[in-house]
């Protein structure tokens, strides 16, 4: 097997999810018990990283489904809260990819993600600037796991689907990236991924430094 290319998913993988202290102070905000303002978030998710809802229609909508009304100034601080909600990256993950494009493996990022947080990143380039391709879902219009985004990222990489491996914390985005012949990996954790996927690819272990951080 001769992985070329590994593509990376953003939230979960490249950076932790949200802490329990984060979700609980932003349903608080919300005036909302946790597990309602959860159901809210993700319920009204996939229409807004397709670029389908512009932040302040996401944010009424979640507002809608848990029976209540956000202000314009609840929904501006929700907005910079979500991109703090994705702003702790995984050091020891971002360290591989780099170690990666060294040894002349090429990297993408392929996240399902809103125009806030994308825009964010795209205007700080500290984390996308380690990658050769990078594929943004409300950029495109299309969300994980439809086949045209991961379409999207190969292309970007010039590889073919059997060179290039996926890594997704989501059992439904790992299916969708094999359905177009991508090796794909669903990821819960770097020290599961290290121990166990890993060794199934002929790909640079790790360097002791990554590891330790």
């Amino acid at each position: 097997m001769s992985i070329r290319a590994v593509i990376f998913d953003f939230g979960g993988v490249l950076c932790f999810h949200p802490t329990a202290d984060q979700i609980a102070e932003a349903a608080r905000a919300c005036e909302l018990p946790v597990a309602e303002f959860l159901h809210a978030f993700w319920s009204n998710r996939l229409p807004y990283d397709a670029g389908e809802l512009a932040p302040r229609a996401y944010w009424s909508a979640v507002a809608k489904t848990a029976g209540r009304t956000f202000d314009n100034d609840l929904v501006t601080g929700m907005i910079k809260r979500e991109i703090d909600f994705w702003s702790h990256h995984d050091d020891r993950v971002i360290a591989w990819a780099r170690q990666l494009r060294a040894s002349g493996i090429r990297t993408g990022m392929l996240s399902n993600m809103p125009a806030p947080l994308g825009a964010h990143l795209r205007a700080t380039r500290t984390l996308l600037d380690h990658f050769d391709q990078v594929t943004l879902s409300y950029e495109l219009r299309i969300t994980k796991p439809q086949a045209a985004i991961y379409e999207d990222a190969i292309r970007g990489l010039s590889v073919s689907p059997a060179e290039a491996l996926f890594l997704d914390d989501r059992a439904d985005n790992v299916a969708g990236a094999k359905a177009v012949g991508l090796h794909a990996e669903l990821y819960v954790s770097w020290e599961e991924f290290e121990k166990g996927a890993l060794g199934r690819y002929n790909l640079p272990a790790p360097e002791a430094a990554a590891r330790r951080q």
